[in-house]
C-alpha cells in the first residue's frame, strides 16, 4: 500500500532524512517510532504529500506523491495529535464541511455521515456542539471524520496523546474495529509502548535512517535475553562484581538501578548472590520489552524522548 524507495530531504547542509526505503503492507498496522530529531515527523510529511523530498519515490495506493498529490490525498486519512474541529460547530456540521473539503458526492454525504458516526458510537451526539464533548469524544470524531472519504491508509500521528488511560483504550477498541471490519491500512506514531505492540510491525529509525523493521515479537526476541533490575547498597562495587561474570551480555547504569542483561537469568542470578559481598535492595526480573528494543537501537529510553517533547 505504501513503497517508499531511497527517500531523501536535505535542509542546507542537515541530511534529515538519508535514503531511507520500506514498504508498508496493505491492511496491516504498522508503528513508526523513533527518538526527537530523529527524522520521523519529516518522513510522514513527505508521505503525507506535506512535503516534498529532495530525492526518492513515494507511492501510495498505486500513486505517485509528488507527481499525482490530489490522488494520494483522497487515497489517505490523517488524524493529527492536535485537535484540528470547529467547536463551534455540531458533529454533523464538522463532518459534512469535510465531505465539502473532499469532494464527497451530495448524494451520499448523509450516509456516509451515519456510517462514520455509528462507527465511533456518536450517532446521538451528532447535534451537539463539538465545545461540549470530552477528549475522548473529539478523538472519536476526529477519526470519523478521517474516514468520511474512505481512505485506503490512515495516518494516526499519537491519537490519544493526553487521554486516560480507560479512554484510550476505548479509542484503541474502535479503531481495531475498524482494521476488521473495513481492512483499512494504518500508520501509527506513539509514544505509548502498549499501543506500538498493537501494530503488525515496527520500524525505528534513528538519525534520519531505518534501523530495523520487524514485528514487536521478532524485535524483543531479536535483542534476547533476560532483564534484571538490581539496586544495592554499594553501587559502584556491584558494578565492578557484575563485569567480572562472562555470562554478561549488557550492564547499563540508570542512576540507583543497574540494568543486566544476561542469556539464562535463573543460572545468574543463583550464582551472583553468592559471590556479591553487598545487601541487595532490589531485585527484578523480567523479559524484554519494546522499550528496551528501542534503548537497544536508538540508545535512548523512549519515556525520556517522550518528556523532551512535551
Amino acid at each position: 500500500m505504501i513503497e517508499v524507495r531511497n527517500l531523501h530531504k536535505k535542509y542546507k547542509d542537515h541530511h534529515a532524512v538519508k535514503n531511507i526505503s520500506f514498504d508498508v503492507k496493505k491492511g496491516e498496522i504498522f508503528g513508526f517510532l523513533g527518538p526527537n530529531g530523529a527524522g520521523k515527523s519529516t518522513t510522514i510529511h513527505m508521505i503525507c504529500t506535506m512535503l516534498a523530498p529532495t530525492s526518492g519515490s513515494i507511492m501510495i495506493n498505486g500513486y505517485d506523491a509528488v507527481k499525482q498529490k490530489n490522488k494520494v490525498r483522497e487515497s489517505i486519512g490523517i488524524i493529527f495529535q492536535e485537535n484540528t474541529l470547529d467547536e463551534k460547530l455540531t458533529a454533523w456540521e464538522n463532518l459534512m464541511l469535510h465531505c465539502k473539503f473532499y469532494k464527497v458526492p451530495k448524494s451520499e454525504r448523509k450516509t456516509r455521515i451515519q456510517e462514520v458516526l455509528e462507527i465511533v458510537d456518536l450517532v446521538h451526539e451528532k447535534n451537539k456542539r463539538v465545545e461540549t464533548f470530552s477528549g475522548g469524544m473529539k478523538r472519536r470524531l476526529e477519526i470519523a471524520r478521517g474516514l468520511l472519504h474512505y481512505p485506503k491508509v490512515l495516518f494516526l500521528d499519537e491519537p490519544t496523546v493526553g487521554l486516560d488511560p480507560q479512554t484510550r483504550a476505548h479509542i484503541w477498541e474502535y479503531i481495531l474495529r475498524l482494521k476488521e471490519k473495513q481492512g483499512i491500512t494504518m500508520f501509527l506514531t506513539t509514544h505509548y509502548l502498549d499501543e506500538a505492540e498493537i501494530s503488525d510491525r515496527i520500524g525505528i529509525m534513528d538519525k534520519g535512517e531505518i534501523i530495523t523493521i520487524n514485528s514487536p515479537a521478532a524485535l524483543k526476541k531479536e535483542i534476547g535475553g533476560d532483564i534484571i533490575e538490581l539496586s544495592t547498597a554499594e553501587h559502584q562495587a556491584t558494578i565492578a562484581t557484575i563485569k567480572k561474570d562472562d555470562n554478561i551480555i549488557d550492564v547499563t547504569d540508570h542512576g540507583d538501578v543497574i540494568h543486566i542483561k544476561v542469556q539464562n537469568s535463573d543460572a545468574f542470578v543463583t550464582q551472583f548472590i553468592k559471590q556479591l559481598d553487598v545487601p541487595i535492595r532490589t531485585l527484578n526480573i523480567r523479559k524484554p520489552t519494546l522499550n528496551d528494543v528501542f534503548l537497544a537501537f536508538t540508545g535512548e529510553n523512549i519515556h525520556k524522548t517522550e518528556e523532551k517533547e512535551a
